[in-house]
């Protein structure tokens, strides 16, 4: 008994200190009148423990737990009666620390285990079992890590007191998106929307409506040369140029529009939001297959400037450069923005000692004025201009060696000019928010280029046309911080002014032989089109899960075909005359009622799922083409869009995953059609139904590594379809322009000493060039990659590759009787060094 007594007083006076931690700087040092070797493997260091200098033939009674938090974490008190010393050591399970106690039994009064689940932030649960008679568990288990501290003997009993694992943050995974006219998570949003961030657009250095669409489901470019930008949305294209875009493009709220006038660099942009389907009720441009709203950087209240400069293969200069600040403290403030760009072409005219015939140059310029009298009004003015002056577009005959020509023709060019003016005044209290958006922008495209593909002087083509567009947008919706009734109501203006100034062939010296005289064989028009349009949307939160929306827009367009004109210029001087029918004054006008109804359940914060129904519209309009009277109009075209899509983030938003699926039956689909010389100047109409889906994920498991995929699935096919003008049965046939299926997957690590790695795929599935379905690209993916250095915040250095296994992609392809196919490829492996500074 008294040697008992002497062994409790010997514990009680001894200081036991185990300082546990990760097993990677596993220590564990022990206060002693004993002197312990230090552990050299992290088997040694777990199987250290404090231990009696002489064993007790009865265990520790631990008669109570306490849990109190601290500045770091918690401390964790095992009362014991008298104070009796507990033995003890540790092991690490996962995130849990795990104290074995080989000497003790639970006397609790809430009985033998003892748990409580998150007594402090950054700790998942405390548990105290018993895995045998005498010996007691107590697990502790970290929400990010190990939980790390000491172990020591106190006068209570033993006290663990630990530190919460200290884990590097991850940014809130949250994106916020103005897709509906209001700022809003992108998870909260009842649309099928691919929004790309600013960060993303530096890291994956995108620049155009291009790049935008290789890092969006189902939204495809080809444009193998600035002059004409084909692409489509959810299957519907803008392969009839001929009639308004099934997209609205908005930079900065002002509409960028037509087939010629979209092969322009965006530098300095912000973020973009790519919207599918219908978009008619909260936009001032209707859409019916969709809308790409880019948004540039604005001015700020601090000075701000930031460049890039890349060179690259094929002597690529790229040089882009943006500078703002305030002009008057707090009140007003300015940004100017733009790049410059040349380069070689990817074609070579072998017949012409290996000219190069689609080399690009050109550049962007933006200012930006932010007037800011008062908390409640905003006041916007921009100003932008475009001026390229490129080689031709380079056509070549399908099925000869890509990137090469043998053609005579040397004075081929294609050059693109348009400027930009808009002003923006907003207004807010708490009561309600007013938008006038007053925009003009006037775009010019001229080209030249072969048109016989061969090495004799027959034809080449002509093209000009202009095009300046006026437009008026008045908006007046609820606040920002309207919760359970949202409401807006808009209206729209828009004059357009669209001249053909010329369109046709240029006949050459060699043309005789086909029985032409040399000169220039040209049609021009001029069409005038006015549209009015008043839309509304309404949302109304009916319990905190269910929210139903419903909106209206009437639209009227009223289209005018004027001076209509098939004019002969000889070669030799001569008087021209006129050498085809002419038109004047033919019109015609449509309106159309376009509801949208959209019903949205909320299971969970962060599980939201939505069915929506929503027609579409593309107005009738004028055929500046036409070359007989039978061609001069076409109806209108509709649709309905009916989608069913589910939205679910995780882990506070580092996991995002959204999923839609719709279906789209359409009445009246403008059909472009080529004549017999296989230039599109017919239009018909036609029933088609499109299905089809979009799946995109995006994770970042931990801070530095983000994934983003995204996969587009469509079938898109013409009902009941035979082409007037042939007699041919297209039914069954695909939309020209329409991917079966798109993908984009890109994988980025930014580590914490500078170094940023990324590789994207991206690819598409089989894709006609023709409505006949006779020119077909097969499935292709694209492989792209990055690396760079970046020294700090502002300074960094780039390698950078596209398409870097240099697949072969057709990027056009149409039927020219009498000279073969014409066809044009994507670009072709391109590589070179960027650096970037910010300050």
């Amino acid at each position: 008994m008294k040697q008992q007594k002497l062994s409790n007083w010997m514990y009680s006076s001894l200081a036991i200190s185990v300082f546990v931690a990760l097993p990677a700087k596993a220590d564990l040092v022990q206060e002693s009148n004993e002197i312990y070797s230090p552990a050299s493997s992290i088997e040694e260091w777990l199987s250290q423990s404090p231990t009696n200098n002489s064993e007790s033939p009865f265990p520790v009674q631990i008669i109570g737990v306490q849990l109190n938090s601290t500045a770091d974490g918690i401390e964790i008190i095992l009362e014991t009666a008298g104070g009796d010393v507990l033995e003890s050591s540790t092991s690490i399970e996962g995130n849990s620390l795990i104290v074995n106690i080989s000497n003790a039994q639970l006397q609790l009064p809430e009985g033998e285990e003892f748990r409580q689940e998150n007594p402090v932030e950054g700790i998942t649960s405390v548990i105290l079992n018993t895995p045998d008679a005498n010996s007691v568990q107590v697990i502790v288990t970290g929400v990010e890590g190990i939980p790390t501290g000491e172990v020591f003997q106190s006068q209570q009993g033993l006290t663990i007191s630990l530190s919460t694992p200290k884990v590097e943050e991850i940014e809130e995974f949250e994106i916020i998106v103005t897709a509906e006219k209001q700022p809003e998570s992108l998870q909260d949003v009842p649309i099928s929307v691919t929004a790309i961030t600013q960060q993303e657009i530096e890291d994956s250095d995108i620049t155009s409506f291009s790049d935008i669409a290789g890092n969006t489901p189902n939204f495809s470019t080809f444009s193998p040369s600035r002059n004409f930008v084909f692409y489509s949305v959810r299957g519907l294209s803008n392969f009839n140029f001929i009639n308004r875009d099934p997209v609205a493009f908005f930079v900065d709220d002002v509409p960028y529009d037509y087939i010629g006038f979209l092969g322009i660099d965006l530098p300095d942009i912000e973020r973009v939001e790519v919207l599918r389907g219908p978009q008619s009720t909260l936009y001032g441009r209707n859409a019916q297959a969709g809308v790409v709203n880019i948004i540039t950087r604005k001015p700020t209240n601090n000075f701000e400037f930031n460049n890039s400069v890349s060179y690259g293969n094929f002597d690529d200069l790229d040089v882009r450069a943006g500078i703002g600040g305030p002009l008057v403290a707090d009140k007003l403030f300015f940004r100017l923005s733009g790049n410059f760009e040349t380069r070689d072409g990817y074609t070579e005219n072998i017949f012409l000692d290996d000219e190069d015939i689609d080399f690009q140059s050109g550049g962007t310029g933006r200012v930006q004025l932010l007037w800011t009298p008062s908390e409640a009004w905003e006041i916007s003015l921009n100003g932008s201009f475009d001026d390229y002056r490129d080689g031709p577009p380079p056509f070549d005959d399908l099925g000869t060696e890509v990137f090469e020509v043998e053609q005579d023709f040397d004075d081929g060019f294609n050059n693109l000019n348009s400027n930009t003016q808009s002003l923006r005044i907003s207004y807010k209290n708490p009561d309600v928010r007013f938008t006038s958006i007053t925009a003009r922008r006037f775009s010019d495209q001229e080209f030249e280029a072969e048109a016989d593909l061969s090495t004799s002087d027959f034809f080449t083509q002509v093209f000009a046309v202009d095009s300046t567009v006026f437009t008026q947008e008045i908006r007046l919706q609820s606040p920002e911080e309207a919760e359970r009734f949202q409401w807006l109501l808009g209206g729209y203006f828009e004059s357009r002014d669209f001249n053909l100034g010329s369109n046709g062939f240029r006949n050459g010296a060699d043309s005789v032989a086909f029985g032409f005289t040399p000169g220039l064989s040209q049609r021009s028009s001029e069409v005038d089109e006015t549209t009015f349009a008043g839309f509304a949307q309404a949302s109304y939160q009916v319990t905190k899960a269910l929210t139903l929306t419903a909106g209206l827009r009437y639209e009227n367009v009223d289209s005018t075909l004027n001076d209509s004109e098939s004019t002969f210029f000889p070669a030799d001087g001569s008087p021209s005359f006129a050498n085809g029918e002419s038109f004047d004054d033919i019109e015609q006008e449509g309106d159309e009622l376009l509801p949208r109804f959209i019903l949205e359940y909320r299971f969970s914060p962060n599980i939201l799922m939505y069915g929506s129904a929503s027609r579409g519209y593309r107005p009738p309009g004028v055929n500046f083409n036409a070359s007989s009277e039978d061609l001069l109009t076409f109806e209108e075209e509709t649709s309905w869009n009916f989608e069913v899509g589910f939205k679910s983030s995780w882990l506070e938003n580092r996991i995002t995953t959204n999923l839609s699926i719709f279906h789209n039956p359409i009445d009246n689909y403008q059909v472009a059609l080529p004549d017999e010389t296989g230039f599109f100047q017919e239009v018909a109409n036609a029933d088609v139904v499109i299905t089809g889906l979009e799946a995109e994920v995006r994770a970042t498991p931990f801070k530095g590594l983000d994934i983003i995929a995204g996969f587009g699935f469509v079938d898109a096919e013409f009902k009941d379809f035979i082409n007037p003008f042939t007699g041919d049965d297209f039914d069954g046939n695909t939309l020209a322009y329409s991917p079966d299926f798109t993908y984009n997957l890109a994988i980025q690590y930014r580590a914490p000493i500078g170094i940023l790695v990324r590789v994207e795929l991206q690819g598409m599935g089989t894709t006609f060039f023709d409505d006949a379905n006779e020119f077909e690209q097969g499935p292709f993916a694209l492989l792209n990659a990055r690396i760079g250095y970046e020294f700090t915040d502002n300074y960094g250095i780039y390698l950078f590759g596209n398409n870097i296994t240099d697949v072969e992609h057709l990027a056009s392809a149409a039927a020219f009787p009498g000279f073969g196919t014409f066809a044009t490829f994507g670009p072709p492996a391109t590589y070179g060094v960027q650096v970037r500074t910010r300050f």
